[in-house]
């Protein structure tokens, strides 16, 4: 009984996916996508409104926000010096390995 209807659910599910992606590289997936899009901005709302409830002042957060601009500079110094440091072996390692020039 079950191999009676494999192909008819097959087809339903073939069509049902051609269908959607249809209706969703049109106005209605792009309406979903800036939906989507806006959960995050709505969160950081979110956040403001509960550290204003708790009683958290606004410098707070700003001073909060510094803070995390001050540790992504940080973050990125670090970053270029471990770039510079991987460089630095790789040519040590690619002149260890390489015969010396005749």
């Amino acid at each position: 009984m079950g191999s009676e209807w494999a192909p008819a659910i097959t087809m339903s599910i073939i069509a049902i996916s051609v269908s959607a992606i249809f209706v969703l590289r049109g106005p209605v997936g792009k309406a979903l996508a800036q939906w989507i899009s806006g959960w995050s901005h709505n969160e950081a709302k979110w956040i403001d409104a509960k550290a204003r409830m708790e009683g958290a002042g606004s410098g707070d957060v700003d001073q909060l926000r510094h803070d995390v601009e001050e540790l992504r500079g940080q973050l990125a110094d670090v970053q270029e010096r471990l770039d510079f440091t991987e460089r630095i072996l790789a040519k040590t390692r690619d002149a260890e390995r390489l015969p010396p020039v005749r």
